[in-house]
C-alpha cells in the first residue's frame, strides 16, 4: 500500500455529504477526488440516515489520504450530541445550557444512547461511559435524571 500523505477526522451528517464547503475544499486541498468520497461516505451511511430520521445526526469518520491519491474511509458512530437531540427530536441544544434547560434524559435514555455508541468507547465501564453522554447532555441544556 502506498505511503500515508495525511489523516482526516470527520464529522459529517449520515448520508449528506456534499462538495460544499467546508468539506469539498478541504478534500480537494489534500488530493482526494470528491466525487468519490462522497458517494462512499453517503452509501456507508444512508442506513443511519434512514434510522435518524428527521435529525441531522453527524457521524465520525477517518479518511487516511495516500499519496497515490487513493483513500481508506473508515465509518465511526456517531457522535455523542447528535443522538441526544435524535433522541429529544430537536435541532439545536440550548443557547445557554447553566442557565436555561429546556429537557430531560432519564436513565433509560443515557442506556438507549450508551448501546448505540458502545463501539466507540474510551470508558473504562458502562457507569462511565452513561456519565460522559449525561456531562455531553448537560452542556447542550438537557437536565438528566439518574
Amino acid at each position: 500500500m502506498a505511503k500515508v500523505q495525511t489523516i482526516l477526522n470527520l464529522e459529517v451528517p449520515a448520508g449528506k455529504a456534499q462538495p460544499s464547503p467546508p468539506l469539498g475544499p478541504m478534500l480537494g486541498a489534500n488530493g482526494v477526488n470528491i466525487w468519490q468520497f462522497i458517494k462512499e461516505f453517503n452509501d456507508k451511511t444512508m442506513p443511519l440516515m434512514q434510522q435518524f430520521s428527521g435529525v441531522d445526526v453527524k457521524i465520525k469518520a477517518k479518511l487516511t489520504v495516500y499519496v497515490d491519491r487513493t483513500f481508506l474511509l473508515e465509518i465511526w458512530d456517531p457522535i455523542t450530541s447528535g443522538l441526544i437531540k435524535w433522541k429529544l427530536k430537536i435541532a439545536t441544544g440550548s443557547g445557554e445550557p447553566n442557565k436555561k434547560k429546556v429537557w430531560k434524559l432519564t436513565k433509560k435514555d443515557l442506556e438507549e444512547i450508551y448501546e448505540l455508541k458502545k463501539n466507540d468507547l474510551n470508558a473504562y465501564s458502562v457507569e462511565q461511559w452513561i456519565k460522559i453522554i449525561a456531562g455531553t447532555a448537560k452542556n447542550m441544556g438537557v437536565e438528566v435524571e439518574m
